[in-house]
């Protein structure tokens, strides 16, 4: 696939998804680099959907996960198990979807733009947990089940490469 993405011209997300998501899986098929992948599937998502933020935290096997290929602004690079959505997602395994970040217990703002954030689990091809995608929205309530069914579908194709 070449390095453009198409992106329809609509304001519906479920239409947007639809586009994106197999160009972004047709991307990623015939890379094996991990790094390579995640920083495509960040730059992909930010550019179709205008996300505040978008990138990895991957683990470290020592109680931490750390910042991987992102695209936005400056992120936190370390998060524990423990601490705020993308360690609860972490230790929970299950997609997390805040309206509200500042409603969150424990949220941890690595920016005060940030309003509204959706978390999922990232698992290898042996179904073991190794990272988490966090999405950000600089508006509350950005984020749906829509948005959890389509991105653990992409997360799905990218950890089977895992």
């Amino acid at each position: 696939m070449a390095e453009n993405l198409y992106i329809p011209e609509t304001t519906e997300r479920v239409e947007i998804y639809e586009a994106v998501i197999p160009q972004i899986e047709a991307l990623i098929s015939s890379e094996t680099n991990l790094i390579a992948n995640l920083a495509n599937i960040s730059a992909a998502l930010k550019q179709a959907f205008g996300f505040y933020w978008v990138g990895f935290y991957l683990d470290n096997k020592s109680g931490e996960l750390v910042l991987g290929p992102f695209q936005g602004p400056i992120a936190c690079t370390r998060i524990r198990y423990d601490k705020g959505v993308c360690g609860h997602s972490f230790s929970t395994k299950e997609t997390v979807i805040v309206p509200d970040v500042d409603q969150f217990p424990g949220h941890i703002a690595c920016s005060s733009a940030s309003k509204s954030e959706i978390v999922m689990p990232l698992f290898d091809s042996k179904n073991e947990i190794c990272g988490v995608l966090d999405v950000d929205s600089d508006l509350l309530d950005d984020f749906s089940e829509l948005d959890k069914v389509w991105l653990e579908k992409l997360l799905k194709v990218l950890g089977d490469k895992i």
